[in-house]
């Protein structure tokens, strides 16, 4: 009975060391995932933080795209009022040429070139397309403003209208550099806009990537914790078998106790009934005489 306890009770240990070693290596996996888990969070926290940035400096740019667009306009607009006055002197001044002129023969106004001018560079700016596109609006404001700057020799050998003409030629100067500005903001606006949308896409990928990191870390705490329980059951079972063996064992050897103890005083009532009858005692039967205490 106690070889079969002993060898139910090292199958019992070799499970318990099973459990054991599975629960460890399942809390290491758990620990992993918790460690890249925690790395993808933090990494998606950061392209958080990127985009907000990014989106901060967009909308700056373009606030600044509109503040810029307003001055260009002012500055447009105060130029067009000039050159109505050049238009308007030299229908004055050229009036006979013009009615001997036919009417297909007529040029625009510089302030319906300009007109065009500024509505071909707001659509070069703000529309998406294709590069053949914005190059043949490139070439479209080239050739207007060449029939704008043909106009201004004309108007130059007025005095009177040569004057206006530089004012007028001053703010389109300005004008133009304010547009490079807004044209500059503008990409710069763009570029965040970019930027912060590809931060967020990056956001969403760590973040599904910590989630599913997450569910594998509580997969393992789980599929550990029932190992530990395991191992802490058969831990138990491993007292209550070692209990049981002691007590068995304590059983069997007072089984034995008794039974010498009963073949010892036997061998010595024997041995004392000799000595009655008139036999030697020898040294040896005078301790078995003194164990069995009968004498």
């Amino acid at each position: 009975m106690t070889e079969d306890l002993v060898e139910k009770r090292k199958t019992l240990l070799e499970q318990s060391e099973e459990h054991k070693a599975k629960r460890n290596e399942l809390n290491a996996q758990a620990s992993q995932f918790a460690r890249e888990r925690n790395e993808l969070n933090n990494a998606t926290r950061q392209y958080v933080e990127d985009a907000q940035k990014n989106k901060e400096l967009r909308d700056q740019s373009n606030h600044d795209v509109q503040a810029l667009k307003e001055k260009r306009n002012e500055l447009n607009d105060k130029a067009n009022a000039l050159f109505e006055e050049i238009d308007a002197l030299r229908g004055e001044q050229g009036g006979t040429a013009a009615a001997a002129a036919a009417p297909h023969e007529k040029k625009p106004s510089a302030k319906d070139i300009q007109r065009q001018i500024d509505q071909l560079e707001e659509k070069q700016q703000t529309e998406q397309m294709s590069k053949e596109k914005e190059n043949e609006i490139v070439d479209k404001i080239k050739q207007l403003k060449a029939e704008l700057k043909d106009q201004e020799v004309e108007h130059e050998q007025n005095k009177e209208v040569r004057t206006r003409l530089v004012e007028a030629r001053e703010y389109r100067k300005q004008a133009s550099a304010m547009h490079a500005e807004v044209t500059e903001k503008a990409e710069l606006a763009q570029k965040h806009h970019d930027l912060m949308v590809e931060c967020y896409r990056k956001a969403d990928k760590s973040r599904e990537g910590a989630d599913a990191k997450h569910k594998q870390f509580v997969e393992a705490q789980e599929a550990a914790d029932a190992e530990h329980k395991k191992f802490i059951e058969c831990q138990k079972q491993l007292r209550d078998y070692d209990k049981v063996i002691t007590g068995v064992r304590n059983k069997q050897k007072k089984v034995k106790t008794v039974k010498e103890n009963k073949s010892a005083r036997k061998e010595a009532e024997t041995i004392f009934n000799a000595f009655k009858s008139g036999g030697k005692l020898t040294t040896e039967d005078l301790l078995k005489l003194q164990r069995s205490k009968l004498i």
